[in-house]
């Protein structure tokens, strides 16, 4: 059987402003992904018959309306996992401590808010390294889904933080090692390091195609469009299919994300035309003989 699975990072907005080197957004659009989105991907969800798994942000559920639509989703059977406390960008290159508190408390956070501990994990900005691998085994997590082998990602990433940088600002973006690349682009037991197989953690690589290795995520499937069906041609065939988007993939400018649009393509294609492309993609992988599951069934699964 064929699987796949569709993942979501809860990244709210300020977190953008981050990425593109901005002030910190001070107004409601702060809060989009928790107020608008959670609920337009879970109505997309359950129109297309499919669960979801939503990578969490810890301090976000703080709030205590951001914990109840967290709750919510839980409840209709979606599963919620670890996206790290404060989602730093630089997580990776923090002291053993902190690396370890940063999911503990990440971890606590969810629980709290749901009822239930996570065992995924997902780093941000897809940055690890094999202390946190230490420390993902320490706690007993089942997966991580945080290596992205992908050469276009890494080398846009690469030169987006340098134009940033360029025009003046400083994006708290950071890139992987570039023996990222080298990891197997399904998923494997690491070693150490991290990018080569071994026997520990499960990790469930973030989708590439295929051949050229070309993203299949969230921003790509959007910004393809109606193209969006080859991207996902181009992965069936792998066992499992992980397609990770953000809750920022269902939002656009009309949501409240004007203040982004010049730094942000995605933000100015309309949430209708991205959730057509997102249909577009499921049906595509449905009529390839894949079964949508949580990522935490996949890995016990795999």
């Amino acid at each position: 059987m064929r699987l796949a699975s569709i993942s979501v990072d809860l990244d709210e907005i300020p977190n953008y402003y981050h990425i593109h080197g901005l002030p910190e957004s001070t107004g409601a659009e702060r809060s989009l992904v928790y107020r608008v989105a959670i609920a337009r991907l879970i109505d997309f969800a359950e129109s297309e018959r499919i669960p979801l798994t939503l990578f969490a942000i810890g301090a976000d559920l703080s709030d205590a309306a951001n914990a109840s639509a967290l709750a919510s989703a839980h409840a209709r059977g979606h599963e919620i996992a670890n996206h790290s406390l404060d989602h730093l960008y630089e997580f990776s290159r923090q002291s053993a401590i902190e690396i370890r508190r940063q999911i503990d408390e990440g971890a606590r956070a969810i629980k709290h808010a749901v009822g239930e501990a996570p065992v995924g994990f997902r780093a941000p900005g897809y940055t690890v390294s094999d202390e946190v691998f230490r420390a993902l085994a320490e706690f007993g997590y089942a997966y991580d889904s945080s290596v992205f082998p992908c050469p276009a990602y890494f080398a846009a990433k690469t030169a987006k933080i340098c134009a940033i940088a360029l025009q003046g600002r400083t994006s708290h973006s950071i890139v992987d090692t570039p023996l990222v690349l080298t990891a197997p682009t399904n998923p494997y037991r690491v070693g150490e390091p991290y990018y080569r197989r071994g026997e520990g953690l499960l990790e469930i690589p973030i989708q590439v195609t295929r051949g050229l290795r070309l993203p299949f995520i969230g921003t790509s499937v959007v910004m393809a469009g109606s193209r969006a069906p080859l991207l996902a041609k181009m992965c069936v065939g792998d066992p499992l299919v992980n397609l990770e988007l953000h809750g920022i993939d269902v939002l656009d400018a009309a949501d409240g994300l004007h203040a982004l649009s010049p730094h942000q393509p995605d933000v100015n294609i309309s949430k209708e035309s991205k959730l057509d492309a997102l249909a577009s993609v499921v049906s595509e992988l449905k009529n390839g003989g894949y079964r949508f599951v949580t990522m935490r069934e996949a890995a016990a699964q795999l």
